[in-house]
């Protein structure tokens, strides 16, 4: 099963957008959203059913057994990360600690042990579909182990699907690293701002470092043509493919608010999507 992943570079150039378009003209069965800080590609996918959920582990956090405890203050006096404090007896914050394990090691009395800690939760729908994502927990920091287990939940070994489709993280940081790694393709919705085009050259070379396929196209490309014309020259000059250009459009806007993707409605962002659509596959399917 081939993997494509659409990236953006940054949040707020409609990857999400792009994406559920995709999955519809695709009549596509599988697929993930990696966006496991924000996740939103399921308020654009209908029929889905409760899906299965389960809890993901992180890295440890220590815990401290009070009943053992002596109160000696051994741990907080060496805890970098000012993880320990006492109110009417020693405790660890969580959102603190980094399961660093110093703590657990200079306790006289064995008193502190390293746990597993819940770090976000993973929910898989099965019944019409194969949608796999994930929503991580406020302040952890083990993102791109979250979203590995995210595209692991596609391998299921009955499914005869030829495509998965991934929408992947804004920006080029470690959820995004771990979306890149073993997929077939990469297309990147570029934005015509100095921003956009800047981040766009990140995430493109991000890709190409691991010697991924990759594509762009441009969505609200008449916000500013000169930009749009700037990212095509790129394009040209580092010899990588550009799939097309999608207009600003206020009907995508109404029709993302009622929960459509923008090949569901009539409009110019949704004739345009479509060219993309065939322009990237076609690229993807070539040897």
């Amino acid at each position: 099963m081939k993997q494509l992943l659409i990236l953006s570079g940054k949040g707020g150039t409609g990857k999400t957008t792009i994406t559920s378009a995709f999955i519809k003209l695709a009549n596509n069965k599988v697929f993930a959203d990696c966006d496991v800080d924000a996740p939103n590609l399921h308020l654009l996918m209908n029929n889905l059913d409760k899906g299965k959920t389960s809890d993901f582990y992180g890295m440890s956090k220590a815990d401290i057994n009070t009943d053992k405890c002596i109160e000696c203050g051994l741990c907080q006096k060496n805890c970098h990360f000012d993880a320990i404090r006492k109110d009417d007896k020693y405790k660890v914050d969580p959102y603190s600690c980094e399961g660093c394990g110093v703590c657990e090691r200079i306790c006289p009395v064995d008193a502190i042990e390293l746990k597993p800690d819940i770090a976000g939760e993973l929910k898989l729908y099965t019944e019409d579909n194969i949608f796999s994502t994930a929503e991580l927990k406020m302040g952890s920091g083990t993102s791109g182990k979250l979203v590995t287990e995210v595209k692991n939940q596609l391998k299921i070994p009955e499914v005869e699907e030829e495509l998965a489709i991934i929408d992947g993280s804004p920006g080029i940081g470690c959820p995004v690293i771990a979306s890149i790694t073993g997929v077939d393709m990469v297309l990147v919705v570029a934005e015509p701002s100095i921003s956009g085009i800047n981040d766009m050259k990140r995430i493109i070379k991000t890709s190409q470092r691991f010697g991924t396929k990759t594509a762009v196209c441009i969505n609200k490309y008449d916000i500013n043509d000169k930009n749009s014309k700037k990212i095509q020259m790129f394009c040209e000059e580092n010899k990588i493919p550009f799939v097309g250009k999608v207009p600003f459009d206020t009907k995508a806007i109404e029709a993302v608010n009622k929960g459509k993707t923008i090949v569901d409605v009539k409009c110019e962002s949704g004739e345009a999507s479509i060219k993309v659509f065939n322009n990237t596959i076609k690229i993807l399917n070539e040897n």
